[in-house]
């Protein structure tokens, strides 16, 4: 394997305080490599500097001039004015100004045919059908449609999935990816995990998706207290080696502070007049006691703020309704929520996962059906937009801006200053300004003045992104001792595997389908179903018309008939799509009007098809 870039002695510090100091690392062809460690170890900081967003104040970055680096920004910045197309689609590259050329054209109500076929042969020339279906693969999975559509005008989460897509299109050397996963709902971390273990690609990402780390990444590089970790192999591996590294160091800390402790007490009994002959021995007392102030003991948040009581009654929904746009979002869904429900939400961006949350906490009025909120229910509510807290403002201020003092569980207070502390905010970040928190340390403090409410109702929309994994750790063990009812989106599966015990799944049509298990459990139950379809399916035989059979005592005489005008309609449907398929084989590969008004017949029939053959399988099976 060759290496595609190097960092030599990297060393680097914002705000007079060194990030990293002498780190070397090499990214060699093949490798997909994670950086993990807790926010604000420089995990962004390492990302840009090898992407060469910006150079670093110690050592250098070698690369070969030729290797392409695509970076994926946590927080992509665009050119003001441009549209989609402008971004996504190079000037330099002929296929893609071919292709994109056609995709805005085809986005008309009425293209122009003459345009069209002169498009056609172009892409043929250029050989760029292939490059088109890819294009469209990705910009599909990515939710983008509306090419002419100004950046300025989308969401957040809109912006990285257009960047995340130009990535992806470009195809780069090296893959730099911080946090990939961030807006993309499962199905397309799926998709994209598959597509970065293909092909042989290399990569280099931070991500908080454990499951994602697992399944893509073969080296893990850990930096901890400006120090950097190797470790060969995917996230498991590296959590049994950092066990094993973490055990060694915690016994030589504790043998440090022992012998500290007997060369403190000599020092303290050491006569003035033999200091000179002593000298070796000072040195290394003060070296000594240098590393042993560096090693700080493991620091665990405990997360057990007091949650309000909750009363019998917490909150029913009552067949509730609502659309935007004459497009149906919830359409008659009605629940009433017990003590100790965890329920994870779960959908395709757009199916309405925030409606439901903002009808569920009163910030929207259903079109249709009514909430009761029981008397003594209290909300925490996460967004996942954060909150805007004021950049010139102290951490410490913004805590107390709430509460001097907390009440934590076991009826004990503490001050706004413990508390951070337990948050993994010391004393300098404390005193120290907003404006100088990393992303993850800002949704760390959000999700701080949550629990301080203390709620007996959370809801967590997406509290995963930008959080460390070590937080995420403290966090799951917090929720799993929550008494109270929880409420979790997430696009992060471990997440949801570990702390819902039941699923309500948006379908996108309006309905809102409640499943009694966790996702990965959802998961295996559609494949399972997706796989007995199947084999029902191929025990169709397309060559004939199957003999009506003899009446099942279970179907009405109408589902009967019905049952037998599908298997007269499903092998002639089969046989009109073999014949389309000849066609197109015969015709002339230069008349592109007709190949295209034979595949969309084609596509046409297979749909219908499709609803068909979904309906005779329920049929057969009464």
């Amino acid at each position: 394997m060759s290496t595609l870039i190097a960092a030599e002695n990297l060393g680097h510090a914002y705000h007079e305080e060194w990030l990293f100091k002498n780190l070397t690392l090499g990214i060699q062809t093949g490798q997909r490599v994670a950086l993990v460690g807790i926010n604000g170890a420089g995990k962004s900081t390492l990302l840009k500097l090898l992407a060469e967003r910006f150079a670093p104040l110690e050592g250098k970055i070698v690369r070969n001039k030729s290797v392409r680096i695509g970076f994926l920004d946590q927080e992509p910045v665009f050119p003001s004015g441009y549209s989609i197309s402008d971004f996504i689609f190079s000037m330099e590259n002929k296929q893609q100004q071919l292709i994109r050329e056609y995709e805005e054209l085809i986005e008309q109500p009425e293209p122009d045919e003459q345009a069209l076929n002169r498009l056609y042969g172009e892409l043929s020339e250029h050989n760029a059908w292939e490059y088109e279906y890819q294009i469209k693969t990705i910009l599909s999975r990515m939710g983008i449609d509306h090419l002419q559509q100004k950046i300025d005008t989308l969401s957040g989460g809109q912006k990285k999935r257009i960047a995340l897509a130009k990535l992806l299109i470009e195809d780069p050397d090296i893959y730099v990816l911080d946090e990939p996963t961030n807006h993309l709902d499962i199905d397309t971390i799926e998709w994209l995990e598959k597509l970065l273990t293909s092909g042989g690609k290399t990569v280099l990402l931070v991500t908080h998706d454990r499951y994602f780390l697992d399944n893509v990444c073969n080296m893990i590089v850990e930096l901890d207290r400006g120090k950097m970790y190797t470790y060969n192999g995917n996230y498991a591996y590296f959590l049994e080696r950092k066990a094993e590294r973490e055990a060694a160091d915690e016994s030589t800390y504790q043998k440090n502070k022992n012998l500290l402790k007997k060369e403190l007490e000599w020092m303290r009994r050491m006569p003035q007049a033999r200091g000179t002959k002593s000298k070796s021995r000072i040195d290394a007392f003060y070296d000594l006691e240098q590393k042993t102030k560096q090693r700080s003991d493991n620091q665990n948040i405990t997360l057990n703020v007091k949650m309000s009581r909750q009363g019998g009654k917490i909150l029913e929904l009552k067949h509730i309704g609502q659309s935007f746009n004459d497009k149906k979002i919830i359409t008659d869904f009605s629940y009433t929520f017990k003590k100790g429900d965890r329920i994870g939400l779960a959908g395709k961006n757009g199916t309405g996962k925030s409606t439901l949350l903002n009808i569920i906490t009163g910030v929207l009025n259903p079109e249709h059906g009514h909430v009761e909120k029981g008397e003594t229910t209290v909300y925490g509510y996460y967004r996942q937009g954060g909150l805007h807290f004021n950049e010139k403002e102290r951490v410490i201020d913004i805590v107390k801006s709430d509460a001097e003092y907390i009440k934590m569980a076991d009826g004990s207070t503490i001050s706004a200053s413990q508390l951070l502390t337990l948050f993994l905010f010391p004393p300098k970040k404390q005193h120290g300004l907003v404006e100088k928190l990393s992303g993850g340390e800002r949704k760390r403090l959000h999700l701080m003045k949550v629990l301080m409410q203390n709620p007996n109702f959370l809801i967590l929309d997406e509290p995963t992104n930008d959080l460390d994994i070590d937080t995420l750790n403290v966090l799951e063990e917090f929720l799993e001792n929550f008494p109270g009812v929880l409420i979790l989106v997430s696009h992060d599966r471990y997440l949801l595997d570990k702390m819902s015990e039941q699923l309500f799944i948006m379908e996108g049509n309006g309905t809102v389908t409640v499943y009694n298990g966790n996702y990965s459990e959802y998961r295996l139950s559609l494949e399972q179903e997706k796989e007995k379809q199947d084999n029902r399916r191929k025990e169709v035989k397309p060559a004939a018309v199957s003999p009506a059979p003899t009446p099942v005592k279970k179907l009405s005489y109408k589902e009967q008939k019905e049952l037998e005008e599908l298997e007269r309609q499903i092998p002639e449907m089969e046989k009109g799509i073999s014949y389309l398929t000849q066609l197109i084989q015969e015709t002339d590969p230069t008349n592109y009007q007709k190949i295209q008004t034979l595949t969309a017949e084609i596509e046409a029939i297979q749909f219908k098809l499709n609803e068909i053959t979904e309906r005779w399988m329920v049929l057969s099976e009464i």
